[in-house]
């Protein structure tokens, strides 16, 4: 009986880099696809149903940025965006517009296919110390299983990425108290402390899920900032506690 690989479509406008990464990760046993612009990327998504895309974000017809917009409309996909050494700003943008992590050009193939296995690892994972037996928990309006790995605000699903899920899921298990940006690194993005990462990453997943949740994400109620720390989801009282 054949197991389920996984399918990662890579999306790059140079020959020699899908290439590469074709051969690559089929050794380690994905599934791979490749588009060439961006308009191809998203005809083979819905032709694929990959389980994670790599984005370049410099490309022809359709560029990385728009390529995400459109996929962030009809999926929560994990997406990683390939963006050029010291460009700070295309990195920021490629998450604010919903990738999930980014690796800078030039880089090495192992690199990515480390972000690819921890990306992957913490969409898939479930459950974390210190959320209730029955997996729900509801704080305010927002009722989130973690089991399904859902939230619902009201009557309302609200869509959230597999990254931004591990997020919530990780501030709501040690509900607070503060998480500082390295650890929620390490626990979201499985980067090691000796490893230099942009820390904005989290501050832009943070604005993401405010965006999602609070009633009024300029004046946050559920996610905290911890000054000088980091950030924490407020304190959920069990039944009985005042």
């Amino acid at each position: 009986m054949e197991t389920h690989k996984e399918k990662i479509l890579v999306v790059d406008d140079e020959a020699s880099i899908r290439r590469i990464l074709e051969t690559r990760l089929s050794m380690i046993g994905y599934d791979v696809v490749t588009a060439a612009d961006g308009e191809e990327a998203l005809e083979t998504f819905r032709v694929s149903e990959p389980d994670l895309v790599v984005l370049d974000v410099m490309m022809p017809k359709l560029d990385g940025y728009g390529v995400c917009q459109e996929l962030r409309k009809e999926s929560d996909i994990p997406i990683i965006m390939l963006t050029a050494l010291g460009d700070v700003a295309d990195r920021i943008t490629g998450l604010e517009l919903g990738a999930d992590d980014y690796v800078v050009k030039p880089f090495s193939p192992k690199e990515l296919e480390a972000r690819i296995r921890s990306v992957l690892r913490r969409v898939d994972k479930n459950g974390a110390p210190g959320i209730p037996s029955s997996g729900v928990i509801h704080v305010s309006s927002i009722k989130i299983d973690t089991n399904k790995r859902q939230v619902y605000k009201g009557d309302e699903r609200i869509r959230l990425t597999g990254m931004e899920f591990s997020l919530l899921e990780l501030l709501v298990s040690r509900s607070g108290e503060p998480f500082s940006r390295s650890e929620i690194l390490q626990e979201v993005w499985g980067y090691t402390p000796e490893r230099h990462v942009d820390t904005r990453v989290v501050d832009v997943h943070i604005s993401r899920l405010r965006a999602k949740l609070e009633d009024d994400p300029s004046n946050p109620e559920l996610i905290l900032t911890a000054r000088g720390t980091g950030y924490l989801f407020q304190r959920i009282l069990e039944a009985g506690e005042d």
